[in-house]
């Protein structure tokens, strides 16, 4: 079946069912142009728990799909995959239990560690933050979070990403350190835990350098899931929606090398805009989502069969909901 009839099948179910479909921006462009609303992962989520309609399609990754049920408890949340960010797939109840201890060991109290977890992280990591008294964070709000946390007097344990926790911890003046690295964790004031992005880890130094010395004045942005290192030789440093707001505010003429999801790069200018990597950095489990997919969970609601539906247990969703809300309070 082509796409053309596949979209038009798939639009005619979800005005048939009252549907919203929303999508990411790392989404394929097939799917990310059949949405009502796009956008970074917090946008949909707090888009979605506002969205009137009682039926949700979510094409984006698994803990996405959980931030709406977090939220919006009452709305029916499906995913066409249930796909997994590698990322959040780093660190679950048990690693997190596992840091906390090696942390204990090191002469650092339990009462004595702020726990802060990046968005990228599972429902049942967010309790686990939650109940320690801890903050959920974007990559956009990351400093004003850890700021707030710092107010405690405690260490702070950053999950799952450490480039992002190191990162932040450059542009405050702070020191920090990766669980295992060797270092004492005593001495930092950001304790990271160690997880990345498979995808922003594509991104190097030298790849800068390439640009850099094919284009005079080009401009290099990157993510803050990126290597600190690359991170410290970009001329910008954003979150997702962040970027796209920077280049689209950029003359046309100049040129611009990008460290993040090739498709949302492609889609972001057409001119002068360049992928900083060798490779095609994709993220392989955003871009499992196909049109089939979509048109087959549609199918689901309306059969009633309801494949791939997003439920938290009522603890988990508690906790989990109490780090989200400190940081929409912030």
């Amino acid at each position: 079946m082509s796409n053309a009839v596949l979209k038009e099948e798939i639009l005619k179910l979800k005005e048939e069912l009252h549907v919203t479909i929303v999508a990411h921006f790392y989404q394929k462009d097939e799917v990310f142009e059949l949405a009502d609303f796009t956008g970074d992962s917090l946008e949909l989520a707090k888009f979605a728990a506002r969205d009137d309609k009682p039926n949700l399609i979510f094409c984006g990754v698994g803990f996405m799909g959980q931030s709406v049920k977090i939220l919006a408890p009452s709305k029916r949340v499906f995913m066409p995959r249930i796909a997994c960010c590698a990322m959040a797939k780093m660190i679950d109840e048990n690693y997190y239990d596992e840091n906390v201890n090696i942390l204990i060991k090191a002469g650092i109290k339990k009462e004595d560690i702020m726990p802060v977890t990046y968005i990228n992280s599972s429902a049942e990591v967010k309790a686990r933050v939650g109940k320690m008294g801890g903050y959920v964070c974007t990559s956009s709000n990351a400093k004003k979070i850890i700021t707030k946390a710092l107010e405690s007097g405690k260490k702070i344990l950053f999950v799952p990403d450490r480039c992002l926790g190191q990162n932040i911890a450059v542009d405050m003046g702070l020191k920090s350190c990766v669980i295992g690295d060797g270092s004492d964790p005593k001495e930092a004031d950001i304790i990271c835990y160690n997880g990345f992005c498979s995808v922003h880890q594509l991104f190097e130094v030298e790849d800068i350098e390439f640009y850099r010395n094919k284009y005079k004045d080009i401009l290099i942005v990157t993510h803050p899931e990126c290597k600190p290192e690359v991170c410290a030789k970009s001329d910008f440093v954003g979150s997702t929606s962040q970027i796209i707001q920077y280049v689209k505010n950029l003359p046309s003429e100049q040129k611009v090398a990008i460290g993040t999801e090739f498709n949302m790069v492609n889609r972001l200018r057409k001119e002068n805009t360049y992928v900083l990597s060798s490779t095609k950095p994709e993220c392989p489990t955003m871009n499992e989502t196909r049109l089939e997919d979509v048109r087959d969970v549609l199918l689901s609601i309306k059969n009633q069969t309801f494949i791939n539906e997003i439920n938290i247990s009522e603890e988990t969703r508690k906790y989990s909901y109490e780090a989200l809300n400190r940081m929409f309070e912030i």
